[in-house]
């Protein structure tokens, strides 16, 4: 990584392609699963090192629960397994765990996990690992919607920035919120409900690398072509 490389402040990553994965070891497709959180470990790490702020991860969609029954309780398990393997991890390297989701239908145990996590790294200063657990673009646009409304705001108040305060992410300093790069694993070309409202001028990178094969130098990669790119956000080039 050079000194010219521009190093966004949060990055977005669709995780996509740990059953592919298992599937060319003949393995299950659990098995992508548990190598997906070792990627999940080794990015966070080096993305910390790079100096991003902000890592959200896509870990379960609200439209995931329409999978195999086995699949989505060892998924909803691995938060679990997450909290026991990686975080006296992150606590070393300063990094800090945060959700974003509804929080309503993920097990008990899991939140439990994910909530003891966030306080055992609440301390630390370095970025940010975010979990978009249970999320959904439009349905966390809705819920802001209806928050706006039943607080009974003036019309000619309603804003981006009113809009953008009650979105699940406004959790994070306004800076942070809408992430610089969206990198999406496994070759498929779509957002797929991820950040909906955020992702308005995302650069999107798209690489036909399986998420658990995703390393430091596909990072690398991604992050030198986000910074050859020409960011106007609907203007010109002065």
């Amino acid at each position: 990584m050079t000194k010219e490389v521009k190093i966004p402040a949060h990055i977005g990553i669709i995780m996509d392609g740990n059953g592919r994965w298992a599937k060319k070891k003949g393995k299950p497709r659990i098995f992508g699963h548990k190598a997906g959180m070792d990627a999940i470990e080794r990015t966070a790490i080096y993305a910390q090192k790079l100096g991003v702020k902000l890592l959200t991860v896509y870990a379960f969609s609200t439209e995931n629960w329409s999978r195999p029954m086995d699949e989505v309780k060892f998924i909803m398990s691995l938060p679990i397994d997450f909290y026991s393997q990686f975080v006296p991890v992150l606590n070393r390297e300063n990094i800090q765990i945060s959700m974003i989701g509804e929080r309503d239908s993920v097990p008990k145990a899991t939140l439990k996990a994910i909530d003891k996590a966030s306080e055992d790294t609440a301390n630390n200063t370095g970025m940010i690992l975010n979990f978009a657990m249970n999320y959904g673009g439009r349905a966390e646009i809705i819920k802001a919607v209806k928050n706006i409304i039943t607080s009974r705001v003036n019309p000619d108040d309603v804003n981006e920035a009113l809009i953008a305060e009650n979105l699940s992410t406004a959790i994070f300093p306004t800076e942070l919120r809408d992430p610089e790069l969206i990198i999406r694993t496994s070759g498929e070309l779509r957002l797929s409900n991820f950040l909906t409202w955020q992702s308005a001028y995302s650069e999107l990178l798209f690489t036909d690398t399986l998420w658990p094969d995703f390393d430091e130098a596909e990072l690398d990669k991604a992050i030198t072509e986000y910074s050859g790119r020409d960011r106007r956000f609907g203007g010109l080039k002065s």
